[in-house]
């Protein structure tokens, strides 16, 4: 049975993806989970693995193509055969029913979980014989997607429809997207109205060729889509009416952002492919002062307009999440009991640099997951932890607790907030058991999938403000522990190295700023230097196997 592979979404506001490397060829066996081909997007480098065991029998798209996330880019066979795409094919995003095949109107009981990575529109429009439907379905957005609502239809019945057109808006507990058209033609029945919920792989719109005559609408639909429509015109271009100029190339909560902080994306520039607007880029302008924000762009000159009145600023009050006010009650907390001091370390990481980009290809193959920079970081604490067991102590009362194990916590930001799974007793595990841990944890903890166990009860925190681009950031101690280490952007820069002669000499090397924040109470700023000092030497000096 042969069975899809589809370009994934790589994060909520990740909508294509270019295909950089293909690491296997038509014919060759794969296995589950075996890297199948490699990506890129704005956010992210990643090989995609083989959902099943079987031969690579067709590759839909070459090297250095981008494709919109869930496309189908392959074709595994499970039994080596070639795939016969006419006739074996199991398109998720639209059905085509045959002449006896009835077309079903609901949901159906249990969702039905398909062999490919995740539901998708077909790569090709189907061909379609006069008077017939191909059926548009609402497609998986993950594994662990079983539903989504309809938030918005930007066509209504009879409207014409290019291919790859957005055809209707969807939000589920993971992502919002815009689904595109699979084909051109004619909206001409809309089964399901704005906001309902709906299961994946269920019809909630049917789309005929050019010509086609719309159809009676389900009894599910809002009175204002139930109505007769006219034989639409196969002629004119795609109308786009409904969907506002700022909002071709944003997704759904970009647009639901701009329109809390009332902003024109217009006026926003857009760094994701083919200059799509992403959630960063809105929440970056957000962030600068009003009159640094860049003017929109436009290729048509505009008339003089008068002086627009001063709108004032939104009073909106949101409540917090349940998850937000925790956070906001225990940093309260730590600022209000501990004294915090902080000490910035400059580190050359370049022989780390040097060692990742000779090994990673060689650790991935060996383990399947990525070999990043995070896991040296966390042996050279833990090592450096148990030299200096005071700073992986705990204040109770007018005692010091020393901890017999390193619970190493590992700060992840959510989309919704932050959470620090553990590394349990990480002083008794390896190079490859910490990677492994801070790989395994990390992707679990975005998609909630983490144990109560697994968070809580950690007795030194990393946390990476880096990754954001800063220099360095000062911490606030994750109680009780008494210290955490904050991980700034690693970067080149020009240093001055003196050889054995004394000779001074300019190089380029690669450094990290790392910041300790600790509680001055328990620990003085000699045993933090001391901490510090012993963990830059072992990063600079690195000699722990990774393999």
């Amino acid at each position: 049975m042969p069975t899809d592979v589809i370009m994934p979404q790589m994060g909520e506001s990740i909508f294509e993806g270019t295909i950089t490397k293909w690491l296997k060829k038509a014919g060759d066996p794969v296995a589950k989970d075996e890297p199948l081909f490699e990506i890129s997007t704005d956010k992210v480098d990643a090989e995609i693995p083989s959902p099943i065991a079987g031969v690579l029998a067709e590759i839909k798209f070459p090297e250095g193509a981008t494709v919109q996330v869930n496309t189908v880019v392959a074709v595994l066979s499970e039994n080596g055969a070639q795939a016969d795409t006419a006739k074996s094919k199991k398109s998720i995003g639209a059905r085509q029913p045959g002449p006896t095949q009835s077309v079903p109107s609901a949901p159906s009981p249990t969702p039905q979980v398909h062999q490919a990575v995740a539901a998708q529109p077909p790569l090709a429009p189907p061909q379609v014989a006069p008077g017939s439907g191909v059926e548009i379905v609402m497609p998986q957005m993950g594994e662990s997607i079983f539903e989504g609502t309809i938030t918005k239809w930007l066509k209504n019945v009879g409207d014409p429809v290019q291919k790859d057109e957005p055809l209707f808006e969807i939000s589920t507990d993971k992502v919002d997207a815009e689904i595109p058209s699979p084909m051109e033609g004619v909206l001409i029945e809309i089964k399901f109205e704005e906001g309902t919920t709906v299961q994946v792989n269920t019809v909630v719109a049917v789309l005929g060729s050019a010509g086609s005559t719309p159809t009676t609408t389900s009894q599910t639909q809002s009175p204002a889509q139930s109505a007769p429509q006219p034989t639409p015109q196969p002629a004119p271009p795609p109308d786009t009416s409904r969907i506002p100029q700022e909002g071709r190339r944003s997704s759904p909560l970009v647009r639901r952002i701009a329109k809390e902080h009332q902003v024109d994306l217009a006026h926003v520039p857009g760094t994701g492919s083919s200059g799509r607007i992403t959630k960063d880029d809105i929440l970056g302008y957000l962030s600068q002062p009003a009159a640094q924000r860049p003017a929109a762009q436009s290729s048509r000159p505009t008339p003089p307009q008068p002086p627009a009145p001063v709108q004032p600023l939104t009073s909106d009050l949101v409540p917090m999440t349940k998850m937000r006010a925790i956070i906001a009650a225990r940093m309260a907390e730590s600022v209000h009991t501990i004294p915090h001091a902080h000490t910035v370390y400059k580190i050359d990481m370049t022989r780390i640099v040097r060692l990742r980009d000779r090994e990673r290809a060689p650790f991935e193959q060996r383990h399947g997951f990525k070999l990043t920079y995070m896991p040296f970081i966390a042996v050279a604490a833990v090592e450096a932890l148990q030299r200096f067991p005071i700073l992986n102590a705990s204040l109770v009362e007018n005692s010091i607790q020393y901890h017999g194990n390193v619970h190493l916590g590992i700060a992840v930001a959510l989309e919704w907030g932050l959470i620090v799974p553990v590394i349990r007793a990480s002083e008794s595990r390896d190079f490859v058991s910490i990677a492994r841990a801070i790989h395994d944890l990390a992707g679990r903890a975005r998609s909630k999938k983490l144990m109560p166990d697994e968070v809580g009860g950690s007795t030194f925190t990393l946390t990476n403000p880096g990754v954001f681009g800063g220099e360095y950031g000062l911490p606030i101690i994750n109680q009780p522990e008494s210290a955490i280490l904050a991980i700034g952007g690693l970067r080149k820069e020009p240093v001055v190295l003196t050889d054995d002669e004394g000779n001074d000499n300019l190089a380029i090397r690669s450094v990290q700023y790392f910041c300790l924040g600790f509680d001055h109470r328990l620990i003085d700023g000699a045993d933090s230097g001391k901490f510090m000092t012993d963990f830059k030497s072992r990063l600079e000096n690195w000699n722990t196997p990774i393999s």
